[in-house]
This record gives C-alpha cells, sequence and structure tokens, in this order.
C-alpha cells in the first residue's frame, strides 16, 4: 500500500536515535516496560542505568525486587518494576536466561499484555505483528477511519484495520510497526499535529475532512497532585532513600491525611511493593 510505505520512507529520514533501537531482546523488553505512561525524555537515562547494571534477564533475577524498585526511581507505577524483576525470574527458570520469540510464551510473562508482546516480536525479533498503542491507534484513526482522536479501547475495526496495513514480510511489517508509532509520537500528536510534515497528509482522511473534533477524547490521567499515587510515590521515595528501613512516622513524613496515608500504605503492601516487618518498620519488598 502506497501510504504505508510513505510513512516508512520518511521514517528513514526522520526517526529519532533512541538507545533500545539497537539493543538486545531483552533491552528492548525493559523499554517496552518503562514506556507504559511515561514520556521518552524520562526513560532513556533509567533504561541506560538499568542496562548496564543489568545487561541480561539474569542479572537482574539474581537481586531482591527491593534493588529493581530502588532502580525505577521516579519513573511511576511501581508495579511495572515489580513485573519486570518477576519476568526476569522468569526468563531465568523458565527460558534460560533469554527472552522467547513467540507470541504465547510472551504473553505468559508476568505485566506482558497483547501490546508488548507484539512489540517484542516487531522490535527485537522483526517478526510480523499487529501493534497498537495509542500513537499507531491515532495516525490510523485520522489517517484512515478519518476521526480526530482514537476511542478508549482498540475496536475491532481498529484491529482489522491495522492487520490488513500491516505488511506481510515481516522485516517491513516491523518496520512499519515502527514507523508509525513514531508518526504519532512526534508529528501526528494528540494536540497541534504538524499536518504540513506529514507523509500522509494528501491521503489522510481526518485532514481531508477539514480536521473535524469528531470524537470523544481519551481519558486522561487522574490529577497526581493530592491523589493516592503521589502519597504512595512519596512512601516509596523515602523508602528508596532509606539504609534498611523505615518507621511509620517516618514514612508518613510530610502528610496530612491519616485516612489517604493508611490507604496508601497498605495497598503498596497489597501490590507487594513493600513489606512491613515485625518490629514495625517497613522496607521494600524482597
Amino acid at each position: 500500500m502506497q501510504e504505508v510505505n510513505r510513512v516508512i520512507d520518511w521514517f528513514s529520514g526522520h526517526a529519532r536515535d533512541l538507545p533500545w533501537r539497537d539493543t538486545s531482546p531483552w533491552g528492548v523488553l525493559v523499554s517496552e516496560f518503562m514506556l507504559q505512561q511515561t514520556p521518552v525524555v524520562r526513560v532513556v537515562p533509567v533504561w541506560q542505568a538499568w542496562l548496564d547494571r543489568w545487561p541480561t534477564p539474569t542479572d537482574l533475577a539474581g537481586e531482591p525486587q527491593s534493588e529493581a524498585l530502588k532502580a525505577w526511581g521516579r519513573l511511576g507505577y511501581p508495579r511495572r518494576a515489580a513485573r519486570l524483576h518477576a519476568t526476569a525470574r522468569d526468563l531465568r527458570d523458565r527460558y534460560s536466561g533469554e527472552v522467547p520469540t513467540t507470541y504465547d510464551d510472551l504473553l505468559s510473562l508476568p505485566g506482558v499484555g497483547d501490546y508488548t508482546a507484539s512489540a517484542v516480536l516487531a522490535f527485537a525479533f522483526d517478526q510480523r505483528a499487529v501493534v497498537l498503542d495509542v500513537n499507531v491507534r491515532r495516525v490510523l484513526s485520522r489517517g484512515w477511519l478519518g476521526l480526530a482522536h482514537p476511542g478508549n479501547g482498540v475496536s475491532a475495526v481498529e484491529r482489522a484495520l491495522a492487520a490488513r496495513l500491516a505488511p506481510e514480510n515481516d522485516a517491513d511489517s516491523a518496520r512499519w510497526a515502527a514507523a508509525s508509532m513514531e508518526l504519532g509520537a512526534v508529528v501526528c500528536t494528540a494536540n497541534n499535529p504538524e499536518c504540513s510534515a506529514c507523509p500522509l497528509e494528501k491521503t489522510c482522511a481526518w485532514n481531508a475532512n477539514g480536521r473535524p473534533d469528531n470524537a470523544a477524547r481519551p481519558r486522561g490521567q487522574a490529577t497526581f497532585a493530592g491523589s493516592d499515587r503521589q502519597v504512595r510515590g512519596l512512601i516509596l521515595a523515602t523508602l528508596r532513600n532509606a539504609a534498611r528501613s523505615s518507621t511509620r512516622a517516618e514514612l508518613f513524613g510530610s502528610s496530612t491525611d491519616e485516612v489517604q496515608f493508611e490507604r496508601a500504605l497498605v495497598s503498596l503492601i497489597a501490590d507487594g511493593l513493600i513489606e512491613a516487618m515485625r518490629s514495625g518498620r517497613y522496607r521494600l519488598a524482597r
């Protein structure tokens, strides 16, 4: 399809120099965990430090989960760090320390869903896969369906369109997956898209129709300031910086809402991110 080829050609001259585009399958898998709901600019230094310290799954699997939580730092959604650590142990124990090359095997790993499994197949192994993140979905919605924004969930129409557009050749399909994602990330953005710089400008259904505001925007993240997420983050930050463990008073810190603090503390224990010790102190889960 000509439109697909134009996007691939555009990518050849406009792809960002991202470190996980020239790395091991493990490096790709780590990047996909980190990039979930986190901007590229924040991920790059943490990803590099992570791969320097743990260049293989077996390296990470040999350390306690608490070290992964510390290294995760302020990327947010720390359950991803715990799942990545569990995945590393799974790779060591079930796959001889290697990232598997089939969709079903990838999907069996902790924290790996359809998108991540498909992305690893495409970006790590150059296999044909339907990769549908929000950036790709925006390109498809505008370029082919004429809608300003994709819906909150992947529809059957979207998935069928994505499967039809993906080239049959493995290498070309993987290139298209990366190219369409890049186009959505840097040109066909949610706000203020640069249509004049887009290789699909002349064929884009949404652009041809006058770029109407004809679709509900996807739900955004809830406000962070004052949220349980923020309190959870503050508790984890205290424990990451503690020599060994912390008291409840130290974790409470400058919090003013006792009920919210308790809710955040209990949820972190339930998620397996921190542990309550017999001494009454708390530490990162091991």
